[in-house]
């Protein structure tokens, strides 16, 4: 552990083989861990030594003394307890994790034996017993004390100092263990602040040593909290975080050594620590100050800002050269990695500079024209409030009387019930000042009058969402795309329509060459459902093209309303109070004055009345009457009436505040009076109103248009869409059975015409008319894997099975493939090749000329007949419950639905499939 001064260890994050022999090192400063790539070093603090003490002994003998010989046998397990714990404390050879764990039990202890045994140098306590420890920063200083609260405080920065060692024997090279230093630093600045706030000032009574003083404890604080948010700038670098997040966590490092430095180089601390302490932090606070002045500059680089960029290299270049000046004393790694850093920004800033002497020729701003570095602060001393807690602790339960517990609680509750009614008063009449303040319209009408008015909170909202969605600019687009859903769906149409239309002209010529042997039924006759579906689709379209036209004319006719949701800020559409425009006496300017000063009195008081509230809450916090009560013998009454006339003070200075309010608040009413009178503030407020409705109108009219776009119009032609591919593909299947059996038909008229005869049962296929009914069941019909899913949603939405489909296009269990392989046997020729669009059932008919024109994966032979309309009652479902397809015909509903104004559209009349 060395014998230097400043007790101190220094850890680097990254492992290397680069660092100095730490050997090398000043004493304070030693590296405790492996050597780094890219150093951090950081601090942790050595404990106090204490001097052996025999509690044992007189803790016993007052107890016997005082209360009885049975209690003091009872206690004697407990008495055993803290001396071992006090024992153990001394050594300070468990491990760091126990050593934490140990100094937080005996913490606890001593906060019992507090409240139970009084251990100060007055007669009635326990003053046989006193404690010494030494200095942790110089060691051959040593302070002893007979108080329980000198004691409470060595250990208190002992738990500190154990948590920084644990934080600095954490492995940052990983996750887990930079996480583990940061989460130790901020409990290591947790005790310190817990030693600074409750402990401090009351061991400082006596004889005490520097090291656990108000000043040391809030300086190590600040301490810890650097070296914690330097752990988390290691992790956002690590992580490649934006150079603005980077450089503002890193502006935090500098700012907390920098009010650590602030501590050290001032009295009493100037001459309590070692150099290298002092030159360790200053040049940690350069170094993160020049971190984040170059982590900004690469911002503003990217952003082509060259004129700041320099300024802030210029900056960091100049506060790490005079650190590096002052740094003498501190430890290699550091100075290397603060060299490095000036390197890089001087690097940068002669680029900067060439760049901007070449090409920008911009004026660079000084540097105390600079806007202050932003900051992050991502720590914070982490509470032991919970951990320290002995109120759980069931030693010494016996030596407490019971007359004391009850006076400490009587005394509690008097108190609760003074503070809680001077906190009622203050909390009251700051809501009663608030509501009169709004009656007279203030401070907004003043705001008016300076050009800064403001909206209601949620009209001010509402504004923000409109703008957020694109304000009425973005209606606009919304409407072209509206339009072009309305565009796709009618080239649909238009290509399903030229799809049965190609297939009608087919027949017809087949018809019109083979006369009466073209038995088959008309594509008229088959495609009449399509057709109807078709129109009814067509005529849907229409309507929603109407529909259409309305909205964008309802747009037009509100967009000078509407205009004023684009205005940014949106204060700027409200009036402006404005001054008179002849003036009787010229005492504008004297009322306005007044006012403002009057306001600006209230507003003091409310802020002395925060105050107030805090020194309520903070005397009652430190208010600790149980040693008093220990002490005192007889009646309470005194005690308590002395104890809480502390707190008469206070309450007189919150009547006086109440008073001091309601006499300006009278002030205030005339003023504002007069005020109002000279300005004509009614008619200002009567057209700020109405700017108001205005603008909550064009809220409303906003959402009613975009509603109908979006939820109603969009979400129409999606739908519409989907049922118009539905209707394609139905009609694309329908198509591919009629040239697969025109095919067939023509083969067999073939073999007619060349004296071929094929007739017999099991081989010809044949034609009846429609209304003949099925002779055979249909075959199975082989599924495509691609469009399973699909065919069975067709069945689930009301298509009708083979069973039921009429007699044209149930085939024979003979397919066209076997009756074209028998007519050849019989003929006994030798078959060519199958044309293309013959496939077997278990072949993918992807490949067939059919679909290769059309562009889409090969559809499964249909297991429907189209000699009947394919979907009598089509249905579907597409998007939630508002589908077009619930109607019990086979058309969409109406393209939208009404708004919550009544809509656009009226309900269709009928069903237009019928």
């Amino acid at each position: 552990r060395g014998r230097g001064r400043g007790r101190a260890e220094s850890v680097s994050s990254i492992r290397s083989k680069a660092l100095p022999n730490p050997d090398r090192l000043p004493r304070s400063l030693r590296a405790m861990a492996a050597p780094s790539v890219t150093i951090s070093v950081m601090l942790a603090v050595h404990e106090k030594k204490a001097s052996s003490v025999n509690m044992y002994k007189p803790l016993r003998k007052y107890i016997a003394r005082n209360f009885s010989e049975r209690q003091a046998q009872e206690a004697e397990q407990d008495l055993q307890a803290v001396q071992q714990m006090r024992n153990a404390v001394e050594k300070a050879s468990d491990s760091l994790e126990s050593r934490r764990d140990l100094l937080q039990r005996y913490f606890r202890a001593l906060c019992v034996m507090e409240c139970r045994l009084g251990i100060s140098d007055e007669r009635q306590h326990v003053n046989s017993l006193s404690f010494a420890w030494y200095d942790a920063f110089k060691q051959s200083k040593k302070a002893s004390q007979q108080s329980i609260h000198f004691e409470k405080a060595a250990v208190m920065f002992n738990l500190g100092a154990v948590q920084s060692q644990l934080a600095l024997s954490a492995d940052r090279t990983t996750a887990a263990g930079l996480k583990q230093a940061c989460n130790c630093y901020q409990a290591a600045a947790g005790a310190f602040a817990f030693l600074r706030d409750s402990i401090s000032v009351k061991a400082a009574s006596g004889s005490s040593t520097l090291d656990i003083s108000v000043d040391c404890a809030g300086m190590l604080e600040k301490l810890m909290l650097a070296q914690a948010q330097e752990c988390f700038f290691e992790k956002v670098t690590s992580d490649q975080k934006p150079h603005s997040l980077c450089a503002k966590v890193a502006r935090q490092v500098g700012l907390y050594y920098e009010e650590a430095y602030a501590a050290l180089v001032l009295p009493p601390l100037n001459q309590h620590f070692d150099r290298t302490w002092v030159a360790h932090v200053q040049l940690k606070a350069a170094q993160f100050h020049g971190e984040a002045c170059y982590r900004v500059a690469l911002e503003l680089h990217e952003k082509e800002n060259i004129a700041e960029e320099i300024a802030r290299l210029k900056v960091a270049s100049n506060v790490l050269s005079v650190a590096k000046k002052s740094g003498k004393g501190v430890v290699g790694p550091l100075l290397d990695a603060v060299t490095k850093l000036e390197s890089n920004v001087n690097l940068n800033l002669e680029r900067a500079v060439k760049e901007n002497d070449r090409v920008y020729l911009m004026r660079i701003p000084l540097p105390n024209s600079l806007a202050p570095l932003p900051a992050a602060s991502l720590v914070k001393s982490t509470s032991l409030v919970d951990i320290l807690d002995a109120s759980k602790e069931k030693m010494f339960a016996g030596i407490v009387p019971d007359s004391s517990a009850k006076a400490l609680s009587r005394y509690t509750e008097m108190l609760d019930d003074i503070i809680r009614v001077q906190l009622e008063k203050l909390q009251q009449e700051s809501e009663i000042t608030r509501v009169r303040l709004k009656d007279m319209d203030l401070p907004e009408s003043l705001h008016a009058l300076e050009g800064s008015a403001g909206l209601p909170e949620h009209l001010r909202n509402d504004v923000q969402a409109v703008q957020l969605d694109g304000g009425p600019s973005g209606l606009e687009a919304e409407m072209n795309q509206l339009r072009d859903l309305r565009r796709v769906s009618e080239e649909l149409l238009v290509q399903t329509e030229e799809l049965l239309q190609k297939e009608a002209r087919e027949d017809g010529q087949f018809r019109a060459q083979f006369g009466t042997r073209w038995t088959r039924p008309q594509s008229s006759t088959l495609t009449k459902s399509f057709h109807d579906r078709l129109n009814s689709f067509a005529a849907k379209l229409k309507q929603a093209g109407e529909m259409d036209a309305r909205i964008e004319r309802t747009k037009n006719d509100n967009w000078s309303l509407m205009a004023v949701l684009d205005v940014k800020p949106i204060e700027a559409a409200l009036p402006v109070l404005g001054r008179p425009i002849m003036s009787l006496n010229g005492d504008e300017d004297a009322i306005v004055g007044a006012l403002k000063q009057s306001l600006g009195q209230l507003e003091m008081l409310g802020s002395q009345r925060a105050g107030l509230e805090d020194m309520l809450k903070e005397m009652k916090q430190k208010d600790n009457i149980l040693p008093k009560l220990m002490s005192t013998s007889g009646s309470y009454e005194e005690l308590f009436k002395r104890e809480l006339a502390k707190y008469d003070p206070i309450c007189q200075e919150v009547s006086k505040n109440l008073e001091a309010q309601e006499k300006l608040i009278q002030q205030i009413k005339v003023q504002n009076d007069a005020f109002s009178a000279v300005f004509n503030l009614e008619d200002f407020k009567a057209s700020r109103d109405r700017a108001y409705k205005q603008i909550s109108t064009a809220v409303s009219k906003y959402h009613e248009i975009r509603d109908n776009i979006v939820n109603e119009g969009i979400k129409f032609y999606v739908t519409l869409q989907d049922a118009i591919n539905n209707l394609k593909q139905q009609c694309s299947d329908y198509v591919m059975t009629r040239n697969i059996q025109c095919r067939d038909m023509i083969e067999d008229l073939q073999r007619q015409l060349a004296g071929f005869s094929f007739h017999d049962s099991n081989s010809t296929l044949k034609y009846p008319a429609v209304s003949q009914p099925p002779q055979r069941p249909a075959p199975s019909v082989p599924q495509h894997n691609a469009h399973s899913s699909y065919y069975r949603s067709l069945d689930q939405a009301g298509l009708p099975n083979s069973s039921s489909l009429p007699q044209p296009y149930l085939q024979q269990q003979h397919t066209p493939q076997a009756n074209y392989m028998a007519g050849h046997q019989a003929a006994g020729t030798t078959p060519p090749p199958l044309p293309p669009y013959y496939a077997s059932p278990g072949h993918n008919q992807a490949s067939a000329p059919y679909y290769s024109q059309v562009g889409t994966p090969s559809p499964p032979m249909p297991s429907h007949d189209y000699s009947h309309p394919p979907y009598p009652g089509w249905q579907g479902t597409y998007y939630g419950a508002t589908s077009l397809m619930t109607q019990s015909s086979s058309q969409p509903p109406p393209p939208y639905h009404g708004s919550q104004t009544g809509g656009y559209y009226p309900p269709p009349q009928g069903d237009d499939s019928k």
